[in-house]
């Protein structure tokens, strides 16, 4: 394959998907050599198909409709990226934990997640992070339903001790509208005793 038709396959590629998809190499091997698609990330950047988030990070350009700046891909979707790419399970935990499930408003500039991958920290200019910590602990990868699995590590995150009234009828009220009977009696067996006593229903 030339440098001209991986060049065109890998255009094809970006040009089929959606705006702030993200792309790593690996999702260009079809199309040529390392060097070939090294090459074609490059000139998708120079002519304005693709932006450079971070090494080896790629998105399509996404502009704001409001003011027309470009809006970057959410750490939360590269995390997802980079998970799926090494075929690992990853789950946000602490304060980004608590801030998806409306229970904080501040977003961290440092997204911790659990991964039953391999541990790695990934830094991005202006002091963002991501990093993925290995967990042995099987049981947090078992829930069925997502809402659940993040309901119990922001529980856990808060501790038995200091989670307040508030917080624990959001997340009852929560899990009540989104996780169904059938998810809900699997999913509170892997939770931890107190956490049990609060969400049971």
């Amino acid at each position: 394959m030339g440098a001209n038709s991986s060049y065109k396959a890998m255009h094809d590629i970006v040009e089929q998907a959606k705006d702030g998809t993200i792309f790593i190499p690996d999702d260009f091997t079809t199309c040529g050599t390392p060097d070939a698609v090294r090459s074609g990330l490059s000139r998708l950047c120079r002519n304005g198909k693709l932006c450079r988030f971070a090494k080896g990070i790629y998105y399509i350009p996404i502009y704001d409709k409001w003011d027309g700046t470009l809006r970057e891909p959410s750490l939360d979707a590269i995390a997802l990226k980079i998970a799926q790419r090494d075929n690992a399970r990853v789950i946000p935990t602490g304060a980004y934990a608590l801030n998806k499930l409306g229970l904080s408003t501040q977003v961290p500039a440092n997204i911790i997640y659990i991964t039953d991958g391999s541990a790695r920290q990934m830094r991005f200019g202006e002091g963002k992070s991501i990093t993925f910590r290995h967990s042995n602990d099987l049981g947090n990868f078992a829930y069925q339903s997502r809402l659940m699995q993040l309901a119990v590590l922001a529980m856990r995150e808060i501790g038995e001790k200091t989670i307040t009234e508030t917080q624990k009828e959001i997340i009852k009220k929560m899990i009540t509208e989104y996780v169904s009977e059938q998810d809900f009696n699997h999913d509170i067996v892997l939770a931890p005793t107190w956490i049990k006593t609060i969400l049971q229903r």
